[in-house]
């Protein structure tokens, strides 16, 4: 998709439109900030006046920002990507990436890296959260007990998840009969 051009028609009815839309907001900012009312709002100090109306488009601005970051997770829920995002607003694939960094869904990453170990007659499954990259751990004892990392317990490394997992696997050995 090539950048968006407008006519110079397009572009004076868009900013007579706007600033028919700002008029009443800017009324308002200035009624409330000067206790005039906003019939008077002309009536004040023009530095006063000419601030209020910058404070109405700056009020514009975070909206259309919203909107935008709206639109382009619609674009993004729908298929497109960065490449194409950043096409349209006529900036890069990572610009775009940067400016609106959850519009495209990752995909669902739902392979997990692991490890076996096996100690003191028990096996225990090591596992990496590929989102987090946080690692956990399932076992069952020798004696048949199962135990795993407690819910939503995630080790920085695999080596600190396999000594937990030890250890659980050392309290469970099979007593002798």
């Amino acid at each position: 998709m090539t950048s968006i051009e407008i006519t110079p028609e397009e572009r004076a009815e868009l900013t007579k439109a706007l600033t028919d839309a700002l008029d009443p907001l800017a009324a308002a900012i200035r009624s409330r900030q000067s206790g005039l009312s906003t019939a008077r709002m002309w009536e004040a100090d023009p530095v006063e006046v000419t601030l209020s109306v910058l404070a109405a488009w700056k009020v514009v601005d975070t909206e259309v920002k919203q909107l935008t970051a709206l639109a382009a997770a619609t674009a993004g829920s729908y298929g497109a990507n960065y490449e194409q995002l950043g096409t349209v607003w006529g900036i890069t694939r990572q610009g775009a990436r940067k400016k609106w960094p959850d519009a495209v869904p990752r995909p669902a990453a739902t392979a997990r890296t692991g490890a076996a170990l096996e100690l003191f007659g028990g096996t225990a499954e090591l596992t990496q959260d590929p989102l987090s990259g946080g690692w956990a751990w399932a076992a069952e004892g020798a004696d048949g007990t199962r135990g795993a990392a407690g819910d939503g317990t995630w080790f920085a490394t695999k080596e600190e998840a396999a000594a937990h997992a030890g250890a659980f696997l050392r309290e469970h050995v099979a007593t002798l009969p």
